[in-house]
């Protein structure tokens, strides 16, 4: 007997109201600053010293960041 595996997707439509939409933009806008921040210290750490930063040292980190971030507006 062969042994398969099946995958399932559903996709579903968003209708987000206006300040939900805003919500989820800033959101995404700071993922995405949180990403490109962490990639530019790997990448520093790696130019300055030959070594690399692990994401567990990152994530370490991250509550300090996020607390940095949401004093922010």
């Amino acid at each position: 007997m062969e042994n398969t595996t099946h995958k399932k997707a559903f996709v579903y439509r968003l209708y987000p109201t206006r300040a939900q939409e805003e919500a989820l933009v800033r959101i995404l806008d700071l993922t995405r600053e949180l990403y490109n921040a962490a990639l530019q210290e790997r990448r520093d750490a790696w130019r300055k010293a030959g070594k690399s930063v692990t994401v567990y040292e990152q994530m370490r980190l991250l509550g300090e960041v996020k607390a940095v971030t949401s004093s922010h507006p």
